[in-house]
């Protein structure tokens, strides 16, 4: 971890966060910067760890640290990546359905991270707990479309503080069960992981659970007779599965997400092999230009081949 920083409360300051303080006091650093620090108990109030939450006061003493940037050993994979959009601060690609965004706890195999180490050439941001090359948010395994990365660590805090400001737009287009009574609608309903399955995640009871709030709109665009639709989702938050869990709760569980519970359609001649999910549309202003951004990604030839 980094050297001890040791920073008094400033006068005038009066039951305040003390995470929204640090934001404001040391713009170096980002907000997942100290949220980093904070899960790591690196954020001191007299000698003990705080929580974000923890409000102080001007004459308090907080000492803080960020946690160590640990390497991990891989090297880069030449791919055929799919370019959207790139410049000297990033690169935005359409990924394709099957490819895991960076390395993680299961098998050991190409991912999106080695391949954007070779296109770049090895100029990607480094910041993250375990190093996740330029990575700034990511897609499930079986979710094809729009990803961005970052070349320096300044577009890597820029653009995570882009997505925290909820400020980006990004669209997806899904292909659920069943077809909707309405046009369009919205789910505005918190997400929490399941306590009896580990790697699912679900819509908190009425009243209970403590999930993350989470908004998902959908518009309908076609309904098929074939027993599903074609539905084009926004989200406002960046829950895990969160398009996923959303649309099960309303009844049109994605086309191929066994995991929430998919079974084959009859009058489906050829059942899908993977989640009918695609990040087709991002709208931003870029955090470093200034520049207008609008970048779209036509979905994959076994999705088309549903529409």
């Amino acid at each position: 971890m980094s050297d001890a920083i040791v920073w008094d409360v400033p006068e005038g300051v009066y039951k305040t966060r003390i995470d929204k303080l640090l934001s404001e006091a040391f713009p170096e650093h980002s907000r997942s910067d100290f949220q980093r620090a904070f899960e790591a108990d690196l954020v001191l109030l007299n000698g003990k760890p705080i929580a974000k939450n923890r409000k102080v006061t001007e004459g308090d003493s907080v000492e803080f640290s960020m946690p160590r940037i640990e390497k991990l050993d891989m090297g880069p994979i030449e791919m055929n990546l799919d370019v959207v959009f790139e410049d000297e601060h990033m690169v935005v690609v359409n990924k394709p359905a099957g490819l895991v965004v960076h390395p993680g706890a299961g098998p050991d195999e190409p991912t999106l991270a080695h391949g954007l180490l070779h296109h770049c050439q090895g100029q990607l941001s480094g910041i993250g707990g375990v190093e996740r090359p330029g990575i700034v948010h990511r897609l499930d395994r079986e979710t094809s479309g729009l990803i961005m990365a970052a070349k320096t660590d300044v577009a890597h805090r820029a653009l995570s503080e882009l997505f925290q400001s909820r400020s980006l737009v990004k669209e997806y287009l899904a292909l659920g069960c069943g077809a909707p009574e309405l046009l369009s609608g919205t789910v505005e309903r918190p997400i929490e992981r399941n306590p009896n399955q580990r790697h699912k995640m679900r819509v908190c009871q009425e009243g209970r659970g403590r999930g993350r709030e989470a908004k998902t709109d959908w518009t309908l665009v076609k309904s098929y007779e074939e027993g599903y639709c074609l539905l084009r989702c926004r989200i406002h938050t960046g829950r895990t599965h969160q398009i996923r869990v959303h649309l099960k709760s309303i009844g049109h569980i994605i086309l191929g997400d066994i995991v929430y519970g998919f079974r084959p359609l009859p009058r489906l001649a050829k059942q899908p092999d993977r989640v009918m999910l695609h990040s087709c549309y991002l709208k931003f202003t870029h955090p470093l230009t200034n520049e207008e951004m609008e970048l779209e990604a036509e979905p994959p030839a076994d999705f088309k081949a549903l529409m």
